[in-house]
């Protein structure tokens, strides 16, 4: 099928239909995530910041789920009128789900640990720089895959929930940098972030595993809740 195709877009949750095709959408956002990955991991580690290096995380497992998300959509299209053709979907989606519940639990020990034997020193500037360009990036990655991408199926609702839930939390990261850099002290700030936005974080993943389990055992999956 032509990489023009877009199964899913004519979903009725859809407000129009996309300018461009699940794959070529998909195919942005994961090189925008790529290019972010190496500076997120250079601040956290300068700023010897965990929410920075959370979200550094984060991305390499939505990078990894948007290589499964191309996989899935290009065995879908081969023949999406067979039976569970958007079963390969659904598998993306619980992958990246569980991929997100990792990378949360991992850092919510770190952030309990620094809070139980004390926050290190953390540097203010470059959680401000690195966070206002991960929310320009991620801003950026919600609007190539454009307001329809929530009804269209689960993976695509699965990474705009990554982008636009990315764009918070490094907004969160940019004004708690900020306070840091202003006080010259107030380092808890940095774990305490961190536990809040891998809470919010595994609260979409969670609500996206029941969905995609639903999906694989045959169930209809409502995309407006």
């Amino acid at each position: 099928m032509s990489d023009t195709a877009d199964p899913g877009a004519s979903s009725p949750a859809a407000m129009k239909p996309p300018r461009w095709s699940q794959r070529r959408r998909i195919s942005i956002v994961l090189v925008l995530n790529l290019a972010l990955i190496i500076g997120l991991v250079v601040a956290g580690l300068l700023a010897h910041s965990v929410s920075v290096l959370a979200a550094a995380g984060d991305t390499v497992a939505d990078c990894f789920a948007l290589v499964l998300g191309l996989v899935a959509i290009a065995l879908r299209d081969r023949d999406p009128d067979r039976p569970h053709a958007q079963r390969p979907i659904a598998i993306a989606a619980l992958v990246n789900a569980t991929l997100l519940l990792i990378v949360t639990a991992t850092v919510t020990v770190e952030a309990v640990s620094r809070l139980v034997e004390g926050s290190p020193s953390v540097e203010g500037l470059p959680m401000v720089v690195v966070s206002v360009a991960t929310v320009i990036v991620m801003l950026t990655g919600a609007l190539v895959l454009g307001r329809s991408a929530a009804g269209e199926d689960l993976h695509m609702r699965s990474v705009l929930i990554d982008a636009v839930a990315d764009a918070a939390a490094a907004a969160a990261v940019a004004v708690a940098g900020a306070i840091i850099l202003i006080t010259n002290g107030l380092f808890w700030l940095d774990p305490v972030l961190a536990l809040g936005v891998s809470a919010l974080i595994a609260i979409a993943a969670i609500q996206l595993v029941v969905k995609a389990i639903s999906a694989l055992r045959g169930k209809q999956v409502e995309f407006d809740d």
